[in-house]
């Protein structure tokens, strides 16, 4: 019942702090991560994981990613991207390792991935950290792959951004699934 209970529960949290998850800690959430739905066991799911002076080297990459690829950029939306990995005091970044199978395209390798982030926020949550999934500019982007030495079978999928909760939790509304859920009876 704990288990549901978390789920159920679950929020974006978006005001973060130090400090970060333990190593001992990381270690439950990338065994949760890696328990993910996987077709043919083809294990696309990585991980690079962002704390001190790595949130730096990933401040500089976004900085001059939007300096050379954002056209008209502005000194505020330069600053924003430039400060973003400073939300968390870790970021965990979800990356997809597309192989080629005959039997498992692209897309499910990538659900697997997206699969394992639901996993490592529910996992975050249940150890008592905030966490927020982003994306925007810099997922899906071939771009700052390579700038993180990524090659192209790999597709960042997002950013977790995590730490403890700056916060008090927001109340979740209940949603009336009857508004989500065809019956064929």
């Amino acid at each position: 019942m704990q288990a549901i209970e978390n789920i159920l529960s679950r929020n974006s949290v978006s005001k973060l702090e130090g400090p970060p998850p333990s190593r001992e800690e990381m270690d439950i959430v990338y065994k949760s991560a890696l328990r993910a739905p996987d077709h043919r066991w083809l294990r696309p799911s990585e991980f690079i994981e962002v704390t001190g002076d790595g949130l730096k080297k990933l401040s500089k990459i976004f900085e001059t990613f939007s300096n050379d690829n954002i056209k008209d950029i502005d000194h505020v939306k330069l600053e924003k991207y430039k400060n973003a990995p400073f939300r968390a005091p870790m970021i965990i970044i979800l990356i997809s390792n597309i192989k080629i199978h005959p039997k498992v395209p692209e897309i499910e390798q990538m659900l697997s991935t997206a699969a394992a982030a639901q996993n490592i926020l529910l996992t975050l949550s249940a150890l008592g950290y905030g966490a927020i999934w982003r994306t925007g500019a810099f997922a899906l982007n071939d771009k700052i792959s390579n700038y993180l030495g990524l090659d192209d079978s790999n597709k960042i999928l997002g950013y977790i951004y995590t730490g403890k909760s700056k916060i008090k939790p927001k109340k979740i509304p209940d949603i009336d699934i009857d508004n989500f859920v065809t019956k064929w009876d």
